[in-house]
């Protein structure tokens, strides 16, 4: 497998500092599922319209809690010969500005082992006996300096298992009051920006994939091919799992079906 820190051609143009990899096989994705909705449509993304349809997505926290170990856990499992043990959780932080809702994102440390130099959600592994929302609200007070009493807990996103470093990840949504002030732990965070949800369903933000590997994953075509997204946003890429769930909310936020909600993923 091949990796070019400059992007391989199909980001011709799109300059950005981290590695992605070059599987065995690429072929065109489909179109963001977005993409047939109106500018109007894609745009005034408030916080109120983004909870008010997370809410009718039954994701709401109040009314709802997020669901157990995720399906593909043991199709991962599995496929990689032994047990999914570490659990960890991530924090969707929105606040809103201008009318728009706004979206913290990290950039993770170059001198990480694993994920090093990918765009990622504030979060991390959680600690022995540690409640899951509670590991992405400390975690996101350790990277990026964001207390978690400003944070309030809004939503849940699906669970998800990734199949590069065994683990398996739980999204919430949370609500904050303003743009926060960030500081970063340079230990594992380069930089921490934000990003509105209008600018990643634009035209020519996003980006899908299918991907072939020589080992087969879980979730694969009758081909061998899986989905992989990407978003290009200013000086960097979004893609894996961090696009996987921002692509979940973003459906869920413009109204629309993703269509590959029921895939078993990996």
């Amino acid at each position: 497998m091949v990796s070019s820190p400059e992007g391989s051609k199909r980001f011709e143009g799109h300059r950005f500092p981290q590695v992605i990899p070059e599987p065995d096989e690429v072929r065109v994705g489909a179109p963001a599922p977005w993409s047939h909705l109106s500018t109007q449509e894609r745009t005034s993304l408030s916080l109120e319209k983004v909870l008010d349809r997370l809410g009718s997505s039954r994701r709401s926290l109040s009314s709802s809690q997020p669901p157990g170990d995720p399906a593909e856990m043991f199709a991962v499992a599995h496929a990689m010969d032994r047990p999914i043990t570490r659990r960890s959780a991530v924090l969707v932080a929105l606040f809103e500005e201008g009318g728009e809702s706004h979206v913290v994102l990290t950039r993770r440390s170059f001198d990480l082992r694993v994920h090093k130099g990918e765009i990622a959600l504030p979060g991390g592994a959680c600690d022995p006996g540690e409640a899951l929302l509670d590991a992405a609200l400390r975690e996101t007070r350790e990277e990026v300096g964001i207390d978690e009493s400003m944070v309030r807990p809004a939503a849940w996103l699906s669970p998800i298992v990734t199949f590069a470093s065994g683990s398996a990840i739980w999204p919430f949504v949370g609500v904050l009051p303003g743009r926060p002030t960030m500081v970063v732990d340079p230990g594992e965070v380069e930089r921490a920006f934000t990003v509105p949800l209008a600018e990643l369903v634009g035209d020519g933000a996003f980006l899908e994939e299918r991907w072939r590997r020589e080992n087969v994953r879980p979730g694969s075509d009758e081909s061998g091919f899986f989905p992989i997204y990407f978003f290009r946003v200013p000086g960097d890429v979004i893609w894996g799992a961090t696009a996987r769930v921002l692509t979940e909310l973003l459906c869920i936020a413009t109204g629309v079906t993703w269509p590959d909600a029921n895939r078993v993923w990996a």
